[in-house]
């Protein structure tokens, strides 16, 4: 009989290969499985059991972030559930292998408080948005990064992934998002003259849309091309535009998500077709920005409470 490091393994080849998932998603499972099986230090899949799932799940609750240690701050419950629903698909497939050990179902999630959204202010985006100021390559790439997240509601990874052979005479644009989902976006004019702007400044030949300059270049790539943003970099950009346009809140590219979804909310939009821009599999995940955008309430409270 196969080890469950061994399982694991066809597991992890399963997910990338039959369920087409990215590769960032397999190395998740990868990371949150190996922990679980360190901790067990169990390689035989009959012997997991509802007491071993009941005391990973206790050392998982106690276990710090890492970033606060010195608070005592641990893993919140969201964290923990990814470990726990890591675990269940790995159970499930297990289960279909016909290899004994327990149900997926003998695993519950984590009960977690409802999601708060990270929002600025109409004037703190404004001045965000107008923060890249002059007609250098720095300042052009990045009014065009901050006015595609704004214009389109990119995950900042598949921001990551645009390539310059934009068609920017066109308002669509195709993009493949999680799981492998291809949705169109669209693209405002201000956007669009962003990119336009950046790009008649390029000189490299790099096929990337966003590509490291000045001091940001650490090295070139085997073409001899200098390398494309990376996740971080696009976070460290938005920083530091956020607090060069005096913003004291915490804003990164999910921010500028969050305002792409809410402003449509806001005008009129419906929450399907919200739903289908943001790339969202689930409609309960686009369901959070409706208490944030809904007039309607706000309209009976001013109508039928007259404070004296």
């Amino acid at each position: 009989m196969a080890s469950l490091k061994q399982l694991k393994t066809q597991f992890l080849e399963y997910v990338e290969i039959e369920r087409g998932r990215a590769i960032n998603t397999v190395k998740n499972y990868d990371h949150y499985l190996t922990r679980f099986l360190d901790f067990t230090k169990n390689d035989n899949p009959a012997n997991i059991n509802e007491e071993m799932i009941r005391e990973f799940r206790l050392w998982l609750n106690r276990q710090s972030t890492g970033n606060n240690r010195a608070t005592g701050e641990t893993l919140s419950k969201k964290t923990q559930n990814y470990y726990l629903i890591a675990l269940r698909a790995f159970l499930k497939y297990l289960a279909r292998q016909e290899v004994k050990t327990i149900t997926a179902e003998k695993i519950e999630l984590a009960k977690v408080g409802e999601r708060s959204l990270d929002l600025i202010t109409h004037a703190e985006l404004s001045r965000l948005l107008k923060s890249p100021k002059g007609n250098d390559l720095k300042n052009l790439r990045d009014k065009a990064i901050l006015e595609l997240l704004f214009s389109t509601g990119l995950r900042v990874s598949e921001l990551c992934s645009l390539n310059r052979d934009l068609d920017l005479s066109s308002d669509e644009l195709s993009i493949r998002g999680k799981g492998g989902k291809v949705r169109v976006v669209f693209i405002s004019d201000d956007a669009k003259n962003a990119v336009r702007a950046y790009l008649s400044a390029r000189k490299d030949m790099s096929d990337s849309l966003f590509v490291q300059i000045g001091n940001e270049l650490a090295k070139k790539t085997k073409n001899g091309e200098f390398g494309s943003l990376a996740r971080r970099s696009i976070e460290r950009i938005v920083k530091q535009h956020a607090t060069k346009a005096g913003i004291s809140k915490r804003v990164t590219p999910h921010v500028m998500r969050h305002m792409f979804a809410t402003d449509l909310l806001s005008n009129g939009a419906d929450l399907r077709s919200v739903q289908i821009i943001l790339g969202h599999a689930n409609i309960n995940t686009t369901q959070i920005y409706t208490h944030v955008t809904d007039k309607h309430l706000k309209d009976i409270h001013k109508k039928f409470h007259n404070i004296k």
